[in-house]
């Protein structure tokens, strides 16, 4: 099991994303270019410590990172999608993954998915933050695969 990030914008994210990862055993994609400085402080401030016990692997770009997936399904999380986390059938090797904070991915990565998925709200709302969303969604695909920390 995976977490990309389609050009994430938000360094403080992107370092949530890398604690809860380094939490749930599951390894990290950054797909490129990302909206801050690789650099930036805020990352390693939000993962703090954790940062040296997860993968974290940068993709140049959406091509890069497609061609090293080795027949693993691409499961887009998207307010769009019809079919909910909770009925969905997540596989182990499964990459879970996540758009931009502001426009989420384009209809063309979008099309390249195998799967899409939506965590339900309430119909009042727009969507969870990134790192939420993250960890609804990989806590249960772990809990599927009998693959959830004990």
């Amino acid at each position: 099991m995976r977490i990309a990030l389609y050009q994430p914008e938000i360094a403080g994210n992107v370092g949530a994303v890398m604690r809860l990862g380094a939490c749930l055993g599951v390894a990290v994609d950054l797909i490129e270019p990302l909206g801050f400085e690789w650099d930036d402080k805020r990352v390693r401030r939000t993962a703090m410590d954790y940062i040296d016990h997860v993968e974290v692997v940068r993709h140049r770009d959406f091509a890069s990172f497609l061609k090293q997936l080795d027949g693993a399904r691409l499961i887009l999380a998207t307010t769009r999608a019809r079919a909910g986390l909770y009925e969905f059938r997540f596989a182990e090797n499964d990459v879970l993954m996540f758009g931009r904070e502001s426009a989420g991915v384009p209809g063309d990565v979008a099309e390249q998915c195998d799967e899409r998925i939506r965590i339900p709200i309430r119909a009042d709302v727009r969507s969870f933050n990134l790192a939420t969303a993250a960890s609804i969604a990989a806590a249960e695909a772990l809990r599927q695969t009998g693959k959830l920390p004990a």
